[in-house]
């Protein structure tokens, strides 16, 4: 089965977050997929925890190695489809992508983010539950 997952789902099995174990037992032997804005999202994460002091630079690093180690295919965005989206649900467009990759992919939602699951029910949109 293809699972959409999104960037939450991965910062949690990155940096071993208490959903990591539940993420892992979910999608074991299953194609993973999401839009091709994935990697600069988890970048943009990283900075958010230096921010916040949650991570430093050595463990951005490693966190890296394991993002690169998660084997995910991407799908190029319906852009129009993900602005209609976006202004649906008054999301960021980057939210509505993976909602966007779920519908057209006819795939179910892993998502940690409470909004975003909210937004993907309302759009019919199967989400999985960690």
């Amino acid at each position: 089965m293809d699972i959409v997952i999104d960037t939450s789902v991965l910062i949690a099995v990155i940096v071993n977050e208490p959903e990591r174990a539940k993420i892992l037992e979910l999608t074991t032997g299953n194609t993973l997929i999401g839009p091709g804005s994935i990697p600069w999202e988890i970048g943009n994460a990283f900075s958010a925890m230096f921010k916040r002091n949650r991570l430093n630079l050595d463990e951005a690093k490693e966190g890296l190695l394991i993002f690169e180690s998660i084997p995910l295919r991407y799908i190029k965005p319906d852009f129009v489809n993900a602005v209609t989206i976006s202004k649906q649900t008054n999301m960021y467009a980057y939210d509505a992508y993976f909602i966007d990759c779920a519908i057209r992919q006819k795939s179910p939602l892993l998502t940690l983010d409470r909004k975003l699951k909210i937004a993907a029910q309302s759009l019919k949109v199967t989400t999985l539950e960690v």
